[in-house]
């Protein structure tokens, strides 16, 4: 079965996978597992691998804690839009 998502909830996942996987390099390089991570996060084990698998949908201040522990930083930039008033 083929299921067709838009094209933003695609580029979601991605953005999603991506942050994992660099979560999930970067504690392996520090030789840590999920649960000492968890710990030094002051998160759930369960919260960890979902974020490095990209699934589920963390609060940003969890994702930044866990990012912080890594000592990983990420850059969010917000676009204005210009809508035109009718």
């Amino acid at each position: 079965m083929l299921i067709f998502a838009p094209k933003s909830q695609y580029i979601e996942i991605m953005i999603q996978q991506e942050i994992g996987n660099a979560i999930k390099e970067r504690r392996k390089k520090l030789g840590i597992n999920q649960q000492t991570l968890a710990d030094l996060a002051s998160v759930a084990v369960n919260t960890v691998v979902a974020i490095e698998r990209g699934e589920g949908n963390p609060q940003l201040a969890t994702l930044l804690t866990i990012l912080d522990t890594l000592g990983l930083q990420i850059d969010i930039n917000i676009k204005q839009l210009d809508y035109e008033t009718v």
